[in-house]
């Protein structure tokens, strides 16, 4: 339950076209909802601005949807990470409005698009193309939460020249968010030339001595450029709800 419709709520009672106990009956599961393998947060939207997010990872494709039965009750958009395309045909059987975006292993439900409400455009930069798919997992979190989002796909430094033919881009983003694997480098470059939040996402692209993302996510946490934040390895999603949250007005 968000704050529009608790106040809908409340101004129907106020009115007398709601009564008082169907009020309190729509308001039994304000905080939270116990369907024995899962405590549904209802009160996620009133305290944090954004709904519960599933993740699908280690959850069977009956326990997510019950868990989105639940939400969308409640919720105009339940968001999960981490799904695979076997779990998502069994849910979108049960939600067919829902999207599946396989390459970044995101489900979406939304009954309306979300308002946009950021204070300017959220940049998402992937390094490499192979990078692509994690920078798509913040990229869907940062507009599922009403943020309008650029991407800037394939720049980092093997080919550093390609990088500046998007300046603009670069310098009209409120916050950037930039995913690299290998050695990591990009978002300390990207970093040096703007006056922007940046929010690094190491993945875990690249051979042996990249140690599954480990290299990336140490060259990170070391940049010399001081407006740098990082988030863990692949975690794109953890990268788009921080940047929309940065981005709030």
């Amino acid at each position: 339950m968000n704050n529009d419709t608790l106040k809908r709520l409340l101004q129907a009672v106020a009115s007398g076209q709601t009564s008082v106990a169907s009020a309190a009956d729509s308001l039994q599961h304000i905080f939270v909802e116990d369907i024995e393998y899962a405590h549904v947060d209802h009160h996620r939207t009133l305290r944090k601005g954004f709904p519960e997010v599933i993740f699908g990872q280690g959850k069977t494709a009956e326990q997510i949807a019950g868990i989105m039965e639940k939400m969308s009750a409640q919720d105009d958009r339940v968001l999960i990470t981490r799904l695979s395309e076997q779990k998502a045909a069994h849910i979108q059987a049960l939600f067919p409005q829902s999207v599946y975006h396989a390459d970044a292993r995101v489900l979406l439900l939304e009954k309306t698009p979300p308002p946009i409400c950021g204070r300017g455009p959220v940049l998402v930069m992937s390094a490499g193309t192979s990078d692509i798919p994690v920078a798509k997992e913040a990229c869907l979190t940062a507009r599922a939460m009403g943020n309008e989002v650029e991407t800037v796909y394939d720049v980092g430094v093997a080919g550093i020249h390609r990088l500046f033919s998007h300046k603009e881009a670069i310098e009209r983003a409120s916050v950037l968010i930039v995913a690299a694997g290998m050695e990591g480098a990009l978002p300390s470059v990207v970093a040096g030339l703007v006056n922007r939040p940046i929010i690094a996402v190491p993945t875990s692209v690249g051979y042996g001595t990249s140690l599954g993302g480990m290299t990336a996510l140490f060259a990170m946490l070391n940049s010399c450029s001081s407006n740098v934040a990082v988030v863990n390895i692949d975690n794109g999603f953890g990268a788009g709800y921080m940047a929309a949250m940065i981005n709030r007005p």
